[in-house]
């Protein structure tokens, strides 16, 4: 681990994924974690986050502004210790994808961003893996009852990973454009995809 990546904050979820390791995931530090939430943001794979080409202190804006609403959360996952995903939860009725889908009471929406694989390449699992302990922490650890993801739709390997997870495919959708101050968001062609509390966790 980076001198540089050195969080303290308490996590607000832990858990011990058999035969994966220990998972925790930490409110994101917009300042703290810029360069390493810069350097996974800025890869083409994560062009549908649409923050391509923007510099390390624009991300850090970006989240710094996000960690003043009520209704949208950032967060850095951990695997052992290391950085491994970046997590976003929001309220979806407070979302454009509001206007593509009938909001239930108890949902919430989701978006994960897995650190790139680096010169190791593939890694089996982990996508199940960090899925499972973020549906933990949303519909268990918040009370929540349902999920809602918003994959881009041409992201076949991504959409399948959720629908191997469990999640039911929803309907294919158009996020419209967003162009107000201080937020700039392009027109999304997404797949939607729900998870329920009761599939994810059976009594």
């Amino acid at each position: 681990m980076s001198e540089a990546y050195a969080p303290t904050r308490e996590p607000v979820h832990e858990q011990t994924v058999a035969g994966f390791g220990t998972v925790r995931v930490l409110p994101l530090d917009a300042h703290a974690d810029a360069e390493v939430v810069h350097a996974w943001v800025s890869e083409q794979r994560a062009s549908f986050w649409g923050m391509n080409g923007l510099s390390k202190e624009q991300v850090e804006e970006i989240y710094a502004h996000l960690d003043t609403l009520d209704t949208h959360h950032a967060y850095l996952v951990e695997k052992d210790g290391e950085p491994v995903a970046l997590l976003q939860t929001y309220e979806p009725e407070a979302d454009r994808v509001s206007e593509c889908y009938e909001v239930r009471p108890g949902d919430i929406g989701v978006h994960l961003l897995l650190a790139p694989a680096g010169q190791e390449g593939a890694r089996p699992g982990w996508s199940s893996a960090l899925l499972t302990a973020v549906t933990s922490y949303v519909l268990l650890g918040q009370g929540r009852t349902r999920v809602v993801v918003d994959p881009d739709v041409r992201n076949e390997k991504a959409i399948a990973r959720f629908l191997k997870q469990g999640f039911e495919a929803g309907p294919a959708v158009v996020l419209p454009e967003i162009d107000i101050p201080d937020v700039y968001l392009p027109e999304k062609h997404a797949q939607l995809a729900f998870l329920s509390r009761e599939v994810a966790f059976p009594a």
